[in-house]
């Protein structure tokens, strides 16, 4: 009988056990899911569509500084396991929002619609340094063209120079489809749209977000009488979006 007596209560106390020892680690495996979400968010590339590049060491480190922290309060609450301090309590629903939510970063990676974000966002880009102007026409991006174009208004001075550009389909408000590129200082909340007018072919039919590589020179067209450049295609191919499709 009194070894009866004895054994009833650690059938009791092995779950409340249990339990303080769920409760105290609930914070450090937050932690250790969030550090991981950003560590493998760098490391599989998905910042690339998020992110300018030179920001993604600073994602990195800190999801590492996060897995650490976590660490360190699991084995914390290792130790603490037998406190008799805490009280159960139901899972918070902010708890499981944020494990919901790191849960679907891991499983669905970000498709960002470069063309409708851009058809969102005003078009202004700031100047580039002079130096890239000196570049070989073909060897210039489009948002180099677009800079040197702003700088050097004349269309005449351009007209004839080859190149070869490469950027998404983008559909303006008004007027047929352009060539665009998105610019960021750090990341999509601050992107900005440039693109080139295309005097596209007959045969070119392409849905927006469709990435391409055109060659061919800049022309001149007119537009309500006034004059203005324009890409004159030559050869057009699609390709996949690149690795890092943002430009800074």
């Amino acid at each position: 009988a009194a070894d009866g007596a004895v054994g009833q209560p650690r059938a009791v106390v092995m779950p409340m056990s249990l339990r303080r020892r769920w409760l105290l680690c609930r914070l450090p495996l937050q932690l250790l899911l969030w550090g991981w979400v950003m560590v493998w968010s760098t490391w599989s590339g998905r910042l690339d569509l998020l992110l300018r590049a030179v920001y993604h060491p600073v994602v990195g480190v800190g999801g590492l500084l996060l897995m650490a922290l976590g660490v360190l309060q699991l084995r914390l609450a290792w130790r603490q396991r037998t406190s008799e301090r805490l009280v159960a309590q139901p899972l918070p629903k902010g708890w499981l929002l944020s494990v919901a939510m790191a849960l679907l970063v891991l499983a669905l990676p970000p498709q960002p619609s470069f063309s409708d974000l851009a058809s969102s966002r005003p078009s202004s880009i700031p100047e580039a340094p002079r130096l890239t102007f000196v570049l070989p026409p073909e060897q210039r991006t489009l948002t180099e063209w677009v800079r040197l174009l702003r700088t050097q208004p004349d269309p005449s001075l351009h007209e004839g120079a080859p190149l070869s550009i490469t950027g998404f389909v983008f559909q303006p408000p008004e007027g047929p489809p352009q060539l665009a590129r998105l610019m960021v200082r750090c990341c999509l909340a601050d992107a900005t749209p440039t693109g080139l007018p295309v005097q596209w072919r007959s045969t070119d039919r392409y849905p927006p977000d469709t990435w391409l590589r055109i060659r061919g020179t800049m022309a001149v067209e007119r537009v309500d009488g006034v004059p203005r450049n324009v890409v004159k295609p030559s050869e057009v191919t699609v390709i996949p979006r690149p690795e890092r499709p943002l430009e800074p």
